[in-house]
């Protein structure tokens, strides 16, 4: 009994090596595969019990783990879409099989690295099929709020590179400086114009014109004008008109004493903005506080537009996609604007050496990971997003080769524990000649 314990123990010795030696194999093949968790084969010894004093050999079993929160080096690269998580986190893919079929239900799978492009549908996709997931962006770039602790609300990154974006005006700043002579007695009372650009909610190029006439006395100084806007979208109609009284005082000169509303909307003293309704809807005017000189003023004896500004843009065509820290991927006009079109979240989990491993460097969730929780990048126990880098194989190859060798010298003495005990048992049987 006692022999036959030592053969059983040195065969199982042989297939406990034999594992560790495929799990070195494995890992030494994917050396320079990115995103690639090493496999790490522990052994555990089998104790059978005796009786009556004998001893009898229980051997070694063989277990493997693949640790998945082992992480390799990041490397740079030139493509924008090249992502690697830099920290704890993992990123949301789905595979191309699932994305075709348009059904809207797309498993989940997870990975830590990336290289993605966009194919011909506009997804951005790596070369082994798998596809970037996402939360969309509303249309003005903000992220709605989606559950955390399902992946229901992500959607396939889809980018489409023919897009046009504009931006219509809402807001305009004007730094005008109107000449004091004017309004002395005995002026030309010479009207001043002004026109500024603004695009419509369909990126037209429209403009507010904007004329100042001086209110000329019989005598001394009026310092007032009345400001008159037109909208070019209404075939020049008047939008708003306002009566504009200057301080002449040492200590405020030149600065806005009163806005007088004739037509359009009222004038806020507390923001220094006139709300008047052009032709795309309501557009917001700031033309300064009063007693504060960063608006309209009224100085010496030139007209001088120094500071006109606006939001708004001209439709553009996309040129470039990004992907920050925080996981916003940013779309880029050659107008110059920026949209955010996508959040890609960071999945964690409990335990993330508990889940399935399948091909392609991507895993699955399991009871023995734990619930995942979608994160924002670089909140809670999350890092964040690295673009133009991936991650490089976990693997330490000077390791693994002296991992080999050890391997290798525990699979030789196995051997001749088999080789001595059939040389044990030859003899038992020579007892008998």
């Amino acid at each position: 009994m006692t022999i036959s314990s030592s053969l059983n123990a040195g065969v199982a010795g042989l297939q406990a090596n034999a594992t560790r030696l495929a799990s070195i194999s494995d890992n030494i093949a994917n050396s320079s595969t990115y995103g690639y968790k090493r496999v790490q084969t522990d052994f555990q010894s089998l104790v059978i019990s005796s009786n009556g004093g004998t001893y009898s050999a229980g051997g070694v079993r063989a277990s493997t783990e693949r640790l998945i929160d082992q992480r390799g080096s990041l490397v740079s690269t030139a493509n924008a879409t090249d992502l690697a998580v830099r920290g704890r986190g993992m990123l949301p893919v789905a595979q191309l099989t699932d994305v075709n079929l348009s059904n809207g239900n797309n498993q989940m799978f997870l990975t830590t690295t990336g290289s993605f492009r966009t194919d011909a549908n506009g997804y951005l996709r790596s070369d082994s099929g798998l596809v970037l997931m996402g939360w969309p962006a509303q249309p003005d770039g903000t992220v709605p709020t989606f559950p955390r602790d399902t992946s229901d609300g992500l959607q396939p990154v889809q980018i489409n590179v023919n897009q046009f974006s504009g931006e219509p005006t809402t807001q305009l700043s004007l730094g005008v400086n109107l000449p004091a002579t004017d309004t002395d007695a005995g002026s030309a009372g010479e009207i001043q114009y002004l026109s500024v650009e603004y695009f419509d909610n369909l990126g037209t190029s429209e403009n507010i014109n904007i004329s100042f006439t001086p209110t000329v006395p019989a005598t001394g100084t009026s310092n007032e004008w009345t400001m008159q806007l037109t909208d070019s979208a209404l075939d020049g109609a008047i939008v708003g008109e306002y009566v504009l009284t200057f301080d002449d005082s040492r200590a405020a000169g030149g600065t806005l004493a009163s806005v007088t509303t004739t037509t359009g909307g009222a004038y806020d003293p507390a923001t220094g903005n006139i709300m008047i309704t052009a032709e795309g809807g309501p557009l917001e005017i700031n033309i300064g506080q009063l007693g504060e000189s960063d608006g309209l003023t009224q100085l010496s004896d030139s007209f001088a537009p120094v500071s006109i500004s606006k939001d708004g843009s001209p439709v553009g065509n996309m040129t470039n996609v990004e992907v920050d820290a925080n996981g916003y991927v940013t779309a880029f006009f050659d107008t110059g604007i920026n949209r955010t079109i996508y959040q890609i979240p960071l999945v964690d989990l409990p335990n993330p050496n508990g889940m399935v491993a399948l091909d392609q460097q991507t895993y699955l969730p399991s009871p023995e990971s734990g619930s995942f929780f979608l994160w924002d990048a670089g909140d809670g126990p999350t890092g964040d997003i690295v673009s133009y880098a991936r991650e490089e194989s976990a693997v330490d190859v000077a390791g693994e080769l002296t991992a080999m060798i050890q391997t290798q010298r525990a699979y030789s003495s196995n051997a001749k524990v088999i080789q001595t005990v059939d040389e044990m048992l030859q003899e038992t049987t020579n007892i008998k000649r």
